[in-house]
């Protein structure tokens, strides 16, 4: 089989390493890839993620057997469709139900109408009535850009100031382009957050393996939001009782909400989750595999990815054997120093050989050497039958990879271990 991966970041890289294992996949594609995914496939740098018509145009050329589209801006812009009407299947959801993450205000308004528990929101596109809401809402509260911010567009505004700052941030300064022309404006939640990745052929719906992402550029989780610093699985927070809890109230209503709308969502379908006193509730959906948490929940994996990724295509789902090992995984981010304002790229990554479990995230291949581009460059991943050893061992792994003004966090995992006292 001939496969095609959409996508040139670390989630990219550790789905093509887990498809790899599939003795019947003779080659795979990465539309665009990186310098440390051609590795493990042939990369089509020309080629943008974005670019539906041409990446449709290649899959086509290449007669491709399925293709994986992982990111969320071609999903949002249709290029399942397109794959589909061109004859070739493809793993995502189809444009109708992928804006389940491209509008913020749909995916509120879907949680109101079906009763799935989250956070109470106003949505507003008038930048006067925003800030009038703002002067009397409770606070701390939460301003969200409506469309898609490459996950940056949340400002948690602790202060009034803050949060007309932020309404002036995306609404006027257009920080987030178009996105930003309608906000949600929603209640502050406070408790752990639980990321809970799941496969659905929009009939049944089968959860992955819980994880923690670790959003804020320093220790102590201070400092700026990046695109995740790190990560753990299993989170200690999500329980067996939470996990039967989310099943109920959460994943079956929205595969079933969906339906009755008229946009059966099928592929990976993320739940972002907050462990309330009230009880679990949705923070966020991304119509995606989310990024850094594939990486450490994919190595867990103990059946076939192709396998389930074509019966989410097929309808077929509930036949379909999804095992997961026993033990827990850890994975640390190596970013460029700067990140996540600016930085240098161009630095030569050196130790990538000594280690197993490296996913790269960006990376240009140069005479057979890697060099540092952009903010995260890579992952460090190492599963452990305990949570202890993983991040221990995911630590002694990352020290052996390094490049010139190397950024990582030194806590990645600690809060789950206090959590698993």
């Amino acid at each position: 089989m001939k496969i095609g991966v959409v996508g040139g970041g670390g989630r990219e890289h550790a789905i093509i390493k887990t498809l790899k294992k599939n003795a019947s996949i003779e080659k795979i594609y990465a539309i665009p890839g990186n310098g440390g995914i051609a590795k493990d496939a042939e990369c089509v740098p020309d080629i943008k993620a974005t670019d539906v018509a041409a990446v449709v145009d290649f899959c086509k050329s290449k007669a491709l057997d399925y293709v994986v589209v992982a990111p969320d801006d071609p999903l949002v812009a249709g290029t399942v469709d397109a794959l589909k009407e061109a004859g070739i299947p493809a793993f995502g959801p189809e444009a109708k139900a992928a804006i389940i993450e491209g509008s913020k205000v749909f995916s509120k308004n879907l949680m109101k109408k079906y009763n799935i528990p989250t956070a109470a929101y106003e949505v507003f596109n008038d930048i006067e009535k925003a800030e009038e809401y703002v002067k009397t809402c409770p606070i701390p509260t939460v301003i969200k850009a409506d469309g898609l911010a490459l996950g940056k567009g949340v400002i948690i505004a602790m202060t009034r100031e803050e949060a007309l700052d932020g309404i002036k941030t995306i609404m006027e300064e257009k920080k987030f382009g178009a996105s930003g022309d309608q906000i949600v404006i929603e209640e502050f939640l406070e408790g752990p957050e639980v990321s809970v990745l799941s496969f659905t052929d929009g009939k049944v719906v089968v959860p992955m393996i819980s994880s923690m992402d670790h959003k804020r550029i320093n220790d102590n989780d201070e400092g700026l939001n990046t695109g995740g610093m790190g990560t753990i699985a299993p989170n200690p927070y999500y329980t067996d009782s939470v996990a039967a809890e989310c099943m109920e109230k959460i994943f079956k209503p929205t595969i079933e909400a969906m339906n009755k709308e008229g946009r059966t969502f099928k592929g990976c379908l993320y739940f972002g989750l907050m462990i309330t006193k009230d009880g679990p509730k949705v923070i966020e959906y991304n119509c995606r595999f989310g990024d850094p948490e594939t990486q450490v929940v994919l190595p867990l994996l103990d059946s076939d990815l192709l396998t389930i990724m074509q019966a989410t295509t097929n309808g077929t789902l509930a036949e379909t054997e999804v095992k997961w090992k026993s033990g827990a995984a850890c994975c640390i981010v190596e970013a460029s120093g700067g990140y996540p304002l600016s930085y240098k790229s161009g630095y030569e990554i050196t130790g990538i050989d000594e280690v197993d479990n490296v996913f790269v995230a960006g990376a240009d291949l140069k005479d057979g050497k890697l060099y540092t581009h952009g903010g995260r460059v890579l992952g460090v991943v190492e599963i452990a039958p305990t949570l202890k050893e993983a991040i221990d061992k995911a630590y002694a792994s990352a020290s052996k990879v390094t490049f010139q003004d190397m950024h990582m966090r030194k806590d990645i995992g600690q809060r789950a271990l206090k959590a698993l006292q």
